[in-house]
């Protein structure tokens, strides 16, 4: 388990545009230290067994970790902090939580005025590693790995979703005479998709292609924007792309088009980056977040969310889309846990891609699971 320094001052953050940086008086800016004692981890009331689950299970029907609705309790810390968390987007599914989180509440009960902060992950990774921004909600990609190989200290800390089973969000392909779902060859396909092969998903696309001939070194990429990769499989400028919800349900049910695969059910490939104030400077911070994040999953994300229309109505409200586009994909599987062994197999793909830069970072080096554990009374 890492161990903290702790750091009790007020930690007042510059956005981005700013470059800032705040200081404060007393600041250990040492990081982890051999005299820091390992946190105290105690009981949490409505997180008993299911609030964890080992992050060696990795069955796609895995259950995600829950605790009652509106557990974890709030603890209001003793001073108020102010974090930035910079993300590539605050339309996307994948982050109504922290929305949500913010517009019920659930930070504030800890102490914490958030700021969703929208910045491309590449701007953003090196304001997190510098501490002009505390966290981002984005993913290991391998712009994070290799970064952390040169010496960022980044970690990732929590999880964010994995789909459901129906969801068809993921590689579909243009199907030529005599092709069908089942057989298709894709070695030498042209794929379109708004995803660099740096990202996240060149893991479950490169499972994908394998099973059909392919393989991230097989296929030819085609970057576009998200409005113009639909458009490119449909007019035969590429033969394959990565759909994204709900862009999916356009091509459906077309025989023209088959859905080879997308990102394994029960394992999230994104989530919750800290930088050094949260991991190291402040981790009474770090925890609260994470305290506020589980607690909102449990509250409003337990189950089938999309069952209910007032919150469905709510949800488009704050990602500013229309209610029918929300409803017309399944309910995420909001995750906070991390399972084990994602980062190998991400990393795996990302030297198939030729992107990444050094050695495999091991997992120790690039998770942390310590804070949500704490969060919700699980000691390891």
């Amino acid at each position: 388990m890492r161990t903290h320094t702790p750091f009790t001052c007020t930690v007042v953050l510059v956005t981005a545009s700013l470059l800032g940086a705040a200081g404060c008086a007393g600041t250990d800016s040492g990081g982890d230290s051999a005299a820091a004692a390992p946190r105290t981890v105690k009981p949490v009331a409505g997180c008993g067994a299911g609030g964890w689950t080992d992050p060696a299970d990795l069955a796609p029907d895995r259950k995600p970790a829950r605790c009652d609705k509106g557990a974890p309790a709030a603890q209001l810390l003793a001073k108020k902090r102010k974090i930035t968390v910079a993300t590539g987007t605050v339309s996307a599914e994948y982050v109504a939580p922290l929305q949500v989180a913010v517009a019920k509440g659930e930070f504030a009960k800890e102490g914490l005025d958030v700021e969703l902060k929208v910045l491309p992950t590449p701007d953003a990774l090196p304001l997190l590693a510098k501490g002009d921004v505390d966290a981002q909600w984005a993913a290991p990609e391998a712009a994070v790995m290799n970064g952390i190989n040169g010496g960022f200290d980044i970690k990732w800390v929590a999880g964010n979703f994995s789909p459901d089973p129906t969801s068809k969000s993921g590689l579909w392909v243009r199907l030529k005479d005599g092709e069908s779902a089942d057989h298709v060859e894709m070695a030498g396909r042209k794929m379109g998709t708004m995803i660099g092969k740096g990202s996240v998903i060149a893991y479950p696309m490169d499972t994908s292609l394998k099973k059909h001939g392919g393989g991230l070194d097989k296929i030819s990429f085609q970057q576009l924007g998200s409005a113009d990769v639909l458009t490119a499989l449909q007019n035969g400028g590429v033969d394959s792309a990565w759909l994204l919800d709900p862009i999916w349900r356009k091509v459906d049910g077309d025989k023209k088009y088959a859905f080879l695969g997308g990102q394994p059910v029960g394992e999230p490939l994104g989530g919750l980056l800290f930088g050094p104030t949260l991991l190291d400077k402040d981790p009474d911070a770090g925890v609260a977040f994470l305290r506020a994040y589980v607690r909102t999953v449990n509250t409003y994300f337990a189950g089938d969310y999309k069952s209910d229309p007032a919150f469905v109505a709510e949800l488009a409200k704050l990602m500013k889309t229309d209610e029918a586009t929300l409803r017309s994909t399944p309910s995420m599987r909001m995750d906070w846990e991390i399972r084990k062994g994602t980062t190998d197999r991400l990393q795996k793909a990302y030297a198939d891609s030729g992107v990444s830069k050094g050695a495999p970072v091991p997992e120790a080096k690039a998770v942390d699971r310590a804070m949500y554990s704490e969060a919700v009374g699980h000691k390891p």
